[in-house]
């Protein structure tokens, strides 16, 4: 894949001056860390991979104690060069997304009645998606094996309706289906039991079907205005609007299985796509077609202010994760946190944006941008 491409430098690129990256630093040795022992990041379509970044994961775990902000930009500087993606494109776009803590029970009563699912056995990948097997539709990334013989999964409204109610797939139960539904859009969520026993669950599949963005659609039908769409405002006309409500998410045809694990003693939050905890702030959502896990990106977006400063968003950020609403070069969404002030961020996370890739000095790309000769 070949991008419009230009090069930056450290000591212009505005923003990078004033941020405080230790945090995305700690960010990029636990990919760094899964990358040389567990296992390397596939490579993004525009040709970066695990040789590129091997360098630079080396060295960030060569001293294994805290950095500053300073030294973390130091490392960063030594061992990357800046490089604005699509500088010309007009719709480079940065959102937020959180970890919801939601109430449950074990067991269903009268309220808690609306059931967290985990994978079925027989849900399995598609070997090529692209050329699927049987009567599964094109594009399906996941797809059910009844001996032996693919078939396509239930979509949103046949799951909710029963198509699995005698698997015994149920992790816990909410008292919402709005809950569940956003937990769907946010692939993980902490639920708090009656006795306080707090859990996470993290995206294990999804059904294959196509994710539909429910907000589109209140925009399309004149429900809620573009300019004051959010996740909040979306919520707020599912709940003025309970006899709609369930037809309009069943339009969103993606449905979400679940994992559960026990929380982190230190404070971690979930498991992202790249296979390491997300950090608050700092790990990034992508399009894994096209960009590296463990990637640092550098994203301003002028008319959305810091979060903790009284300046323009700019900050380093690691890609450690993506989303099915997440496409193409110029698209990112931010892990927020975990709990209701995350998602007051993550609601309120929406802007035009700048991408500015920190690749790999001496990589192809940092020569094709002119960085070296």
């Amino acid at each position: 894949m070949e991008l419009p491409l230009r090069r930056e430098d450290f000591s212009t690129l505005p923003g990078w001056a004033e941020d405080r990256p230790a945090a995305a630093f700690a960010a990029f040795c636990r990919s760094a860390e899964h990358a040389l022992r567990v296992g390397p990041y596939r490579a993004g379509g525009w040709g970066l991979g695990h040789a590129d970044f091997e360098s630079a994961y080396r060295a960030a775990l060569s001293d294994p104690a805290p950095v500053s902000d300073e030294s973390a930009r130091l490392f960063f500087q030594t061992h990357f060069r800046p490089v604005e993606i699509c500088p010309d494109a007009a719709d480079g776009l940065i959102t937020g997304y959180y970890e919801p803590e939601i109430e449950v029970r074990a067991r269903p009563d009268a309220r808690f009645r609306y059931p967290f699912l985990r994978k079925p056995d027989r849900l399995v990948p598609v070997p090529d998606p692209d050329n699927p097997p049987g009567d599964v539709p094109r594009g399906h990334a996941f797809m059910l094996e009844n001996d032996g013989v693919p078939a396509p999964c239930p979509d949103r409204q046949a799951i909710e309706t029963g198509a699995f109610a005698q698997e015994s797939l149920e992790i816990a139960w909410a008292a919402s289906r709005i809950d569940v539904f956003f937990a769907h859009v946010q692939g993980c969520a902490r639920l708090r039991y009656g006795d306080g026993r707090v859990t996470r669950i993290n995206y294990a599949a999804k059904s294959g079907h196509p994710f539909t963005a429910i907000g589109r659609l209140l925009i399309e039908r004149g429900e809620v205005p573009a300019d004051r769409i959010s996740m909040d405002a979306i919520r707020a006309w599912l709940a003025v609007e309970p006899d709609r409500a369930d037809r309009l998410m069943r339009e969103n045809r993606s449905f979400i299985f679940f994992s559960e694990t026990a929380l982190a003693g230190d404070g971690s939050g979930p498991v992202g796509a790249g296979r390491v905890p997300l950090e608050p702030g700092r790990s990034l959502a992508v399009d894994h077609r096209i960009h590296c896990y463990g990637s640092p990106v550098f994203v301003r977006a002028s008319g959305l202010a810091e979060f903790d400063a009284a300046r323009p968003f700019a900050r380093l950020m690691i890609a450690q994760d993506t989303g099915t609403a997440i496409t193409g070069p110029v698209r990112g969404d931010v892990f927020t946190g975990s709990g209701a002030a995350a998602g007051e961020r993550a609601g309120s996370l929406k802007a035009p944006a700048r991408f500015v890739m920190l690749v790999p000095a001496g990589s192809r790309i940092a020569r094709q941008a002119g960085h070296e000769r």
